[in-house]
């Protein structure tokens, strides 16, 4: 059986924390090549179709944490505090492998950018797995904590505003078409990446719920990677559509 090595959870955690500042140094002078920021006379060859791209790329995080649950001797999790916050990561990763790319209607998906993105959801599904399965632990009240209970509803928040923001973009595009419209609707109505936003404020939700190194690694990764994606998506959409309104912020509404 596994055991609980803190200096382990310390060294991934501090890395994924490095990955994120990396990640926010390239992501800020462009952003990565895929879907309205792809360049066609750069486009790699090697590609899979959206559905098929997402569904791979999202499940190591799902699977990887059910088999560390598994190996548990014995499988079990205690107490509820810990098992409820190791069910937001995988509900949250059944939604995005199961059901998420069944209705997504993005382009091919380049498979280098899909290679780093399954690599990424491994380690972090170990990370995140390996921390709340072996060596979290909670007093048997963390349900009633503030921590947790706030950070709950962030998370049931940022889940239900990404979950809708993605409804709404999917509506834009009728069967078959590829070009890109300007989001209507929800949170779009003040950010150009409400998608992103909702994300981020569910990964916070569930950081300080967690109040874990690992936890809060993960949300500062997501804010890093995600952030300059919604900052390029705003202006992108400012370039291409002069009837783009002016209010709408990138990300935070009324701030940035």
């Amino acid at each position: 059986s596994m055991q609980c090595f803190p200096g382990l959870v310390l060294a991934l955690s501090s890395l994924l924390g490095a990955l994120a500042l990396l990640q926010l140094s390239l992501y800020l002078r462009g952003p990565s090549r895929y879907g309205k920021h792809e360049e066609r006379l750069c486009r790699p060859r090697g590609r899979l179709p959206a559905r098929c791209a997402w569904f791979l790329q999202e499940l190591p995080s799902f699977l990887v944490p059910a088999l560390l649950l598994a190996l548990r001797s014995p499988p079990r999790l205690e107490p509820l505090g810990c098992r409820l916050l190791c069910c937001l990561f995988c509900w949250h990763y059944f939604y995005r492998t199961f059901i998420y790319p069944f209705f997504t209607r993005g382009r091919p998906f380049p498979l280098q950018l899909l290679f780093f993105g399954m690599l990424f959801c491994i380690y972090n599904g170990f990370l995140q797995g390996y921390y709340l399965i072996y060596c979290a632990e909670y007093p048997n009240d963390w349900c009633t904590d503030i921590r947790f209970t706030s950070g709950l509803l962030l998370f049931l928040l940022g889940m239900g505003i990404n979950i809708h923001s993605d409804l709404l973009l999917r509506q834009l595009r009728k069967p078959g078409e590829v070009t890109y419209k300007i989001p209507q609707g929800g949170l779009f109505t003040y950010v150009s990446g409400a998608n992103y936003f909702g994300e981020i404020v569910e990964w916070f939700g569930f950081a300080i719920a967690t109040w874990s190194l690992p936890a809060f690694a993960f949300a500062f990764f997501t804010l890093c990677c995600i952030g300059p994606r919604a900052y390029h998506h705003h202006r992108y959409y400012l370039k291409t559509f002069t009837d783009y309104p002016k209010s709408r912020k990138a990300l935070i509404p009324f701030i940035f």
